[in-house]
């Protein structure tokens, strides 16, 4: 993820919206009995937690899926590796600042 999306990931400020999901009573007493354990005020955080550490792994994963998809692409229509490898060092260079 690049570093000004997260910067605005970890904003606490930042526009929310609620929203209204059924889920099995025991598990939501599992979630108010795990989440002081973890740290959380209430299972709610927990809730959000696990959202977003999966939400950033499925983010992760289709943008390095599409970046593979891209050099394949790349590659068939004769680029070469070097030049493939050029640019992905300055997108990595990039992102980075």
């Amino acid at each position: 993820m690049k570093i000004e999306a997260l910067k605005k990931r970890l904003d606490r400020n930042r526009p929310m919206t609620s929203v209204t999901i059924r889920m099995p009573e025991d598990v939501i007493e599992d979630l108010k009995r795990v989440a002081p354990l973890l740290g959380f005020s209430g299972y709610q955080p927990l809730i959000r937690a696990y959202v977003g550490q999966g939400l950033r792994v499925d983010l992760e994963r289709l943008e390095s899926e599409t970046v593979t998809t891209l050099v394949k692409s790349l590659k068939r229509r004769g680029v070469s590796d070097a030049v493939i490898e050029e640019a992905l060092g300055e997108v990595a260079h990039a992102t980075s600042d």
